[in-house]
């Protein structure tokens, strides 16, 4: 069936049009089938396995929690692809891609676990997150072309191995940092990923249309006990995990997927976590505080002790991908440096809200 929808049978005649109506029914309640385990396997994470996050210092939560919910969206997410494989192999991208990205994945998983069951420094999960990045980098996913505004297609040659590896573990760690209130990162995710799924369907994708709806259903299942007041936290084993995922997605999608989707989409859908992440490292290394130490300083989390609840932060945030969502949605259908405009109101919005955030921090002492 969806072999049949991806020859394109939809365009020229009645059959195809009601098999690609039918496979995107069939692609709905996989994807609701996925979120039912996800929410199935959080539940038994919830009750059965009991991994506690204790609230200390730096902690936006004041009761012990159960975490490691995370675990539930990552085996979700495998067995997702293990149906997909079983299903779909006439729409997979070049074997070699499509192993580099489930080995590099399966790597990051259970290091994330292990992270979440032991504790790592932050060296120590660098070392690892770039280890896994080399590791689908070996498979040849890599940036090897980027198609510079006003310049055109620059071929990148040997820093395409550097250019690629930073924006893997700079997505995966923004992730990182960025989950630290109920809901935020997970209900950021899902929205995301639907976009992604969107605008790369439109543009003749199979394999990343199909792991977006993954991903989306993987994290909505965890999401359904995540939301505020969430009843347990992803931990890295969800964090870290989605943060890899997404970033070698993007590189598949522009690279190696059939819809050659630009590289600016995925930096815009997650344009505030980029925004908050890079800002916040950058203060705190100016300020020369040291920038691998846990704290509670990001933009999100100041919003946060300034009297904002979870539920209030997490929604703006929610409505802010959904904004970025739109304006994704826009780019791909424009063309050389006009993509770069659509970038413009959400970078002033983001200095606004920095603004208003930091001034009203200072003037609490939150930044002392």
């Amino acid at each position: 069936m969806w072999r049949l929808w991806h020859k394109g049978l939809g365009r020229y005649s009645p059959l195809g049009k009601f098999m690609s109506a039918t496979a995107l029914l069939s692609h709905a309640l996989f994807a609701a089938a996925l979120t039912v385990l996800s929410a199935a396997l959080t539940w038994l994470i919830l009750r059965k396995i009991r991994i506690i996050d204790t609230p200390n210092a730096r902690s936006s939560h004041s009761t012990p929690t159960p975490s490691s919910g995370g675990i539930a969206i990552a085996v979700t997410f495998f067995v997702g692809i293990a149906i997909y494989a079983l299903l779909s192999d006439q729409t997979r991208i070049a074997e070699p891609h499509f192993l580099g990205f489930i080995v590099a994945a399966l790597s990051i998983a259970a290091l994330s676990i292990y992270d979440d069951l032991h504790g790592m420094g932050f060296r120590h999960k660098l070392v690892f997150q770039i280890a896994a990045g080399v590791v689908v980098m070996a498979f040849g996913v890599l940036i090897e072309s980027f198609q510079f505004p006003f310049f055109g297609k620059v071929e990148l040659g040997l820093l395409a191995w550097p250019i690629t590896l930073m924006w893997i573990i700079g997505l995966t760690n923004a992730f990182n940092f960025m989950d630290g209130l109920d809901g935020l990162a997970a209900g950021t995710t899902v929205i995301a990923t639907l976009f992604f799924a969107a605008i790369t369907f439109t543009q003749g994708s199979t394999f990343i249309y199909l792991m977006s709806i993954i991903v989306a259903a993987s994290t909505l299942g965890f999401l359904l006990w995540n939301f505020p007041p969430a009843k347990i936290f992803m931990g890295d084993s969800g964090s870290q995990f989605l943060g890899f995922v997404l970033a070698v997605m993007a590189v598949i999608a522009g690279a190696f997927d059939a819809s050659h989707t630009s590289y600016f989409v995925m930096p815009l859908l997650f344009f505030h976590f980029i925004w908050d992440a890079a800002f916040t490292f950058f203060r705190r290394m100016r300020r020369g505080e040291a920038v691998t130490t846990a704290h509670r300083s990001h933009l999100y989390q100041l919003m946060n002790r300034l009297g904002a609840s979870h539920k209030q932060v997490t929604l703006m945030h929610l409505a802010m991908t959904f904004a970025q969502g739109l304006g994704a949605l826009l780019l791909v259908n424009l063309e050389g440096s006009l993509r770069l405009w659509v970038f413009v109101p959400f970078v002033v919005v983001q200095v606004l809200y920095t603004r208003r955030v930091m001034a009203r921090a200072e003037k609490a002492g939150l930044l002392v």
